[in-house]
């Protein structure tokens, strides 16, 4: 299918899925909304998954990103990774939002390698501060950071927020297109 198509399909799903809800909501930055984005409730279905995952591919082509791993942040990315890395090919990496108190009290699940080149994916955006911090994680470990893809960006500053990190965020889908699409 080709990447408007899925695209398409994808904000039909998003609503379709009751992904998008109205009221009153408190988002993970702290901010009031009076919308609430719940990818979470998206990922739950294959179909949806299976074109979330396509299109970061064709997205991560199209912008000529070379990549040598995958990586999410805890939980709402985890599912997106594993779907991407089956279709990709490429080993993925989990970043945990805190250190495992037990065991190897690891926050990144997987093998970092310095130089990793990795592409970061999260499910939505606000302000960024936890891709960013995924991000700096990753660093840490002496990944580098190729681009980070987020299903839905909500215009609300993580694109400039990254960018003043020196991170590129590619959104598959803006919250102003939910918008028009719901106007419709």
């Amino acid at each position: 299918m080709e990447m408007l198509k899925e695209k398409e399909l994808l904000i039909e799903l998003i609503f379709r899925e009751g992904a998008i809800e109205f009221g009153n909501f408190v988002l993970s930055s702290g901010k009031q909304s009076n919308y609430y984005i719940n990818i979470k409730k998206l990922i739950t279905n294959p179909q949806a998954l299976k074109i979330i995952a396509s299109l970061i591919k064709a997205k991560a082509e199209s912008f000529g990103l070379e990549y040598d791993k995958i990586a999410g942040p805890e939980l709402g990315a985890v599912p997106i990774v594993v779907s991407l890395a089956l279709i990709a090919d490429k080993p993925l990496l989990i970043v945990r939002k805190k250190k495992k108190d037990y065991g190897t009290g690891k926050q990144v699940e997987g093998e970092v390698k310095i130089g990793d080149r990795v592409l970061l994916v999260e499910d939505v955006t606000t302000t960024g501060g936890s891709v960013l911090r995924a991000a700096k994680i990753l660093e840490g470990e002496g990944a580098n950071i190729v681009a980070i893809i987020v299903v839905v960006d909500r215009e609300e500053g993580a694109k400039q927020t990254l960018e003043k990190e020196g991170y590129t965020l590619i959104p598959l889908v803006t919250v102003g297109e939910l918008f028009k699409y719901r106007e419709k």
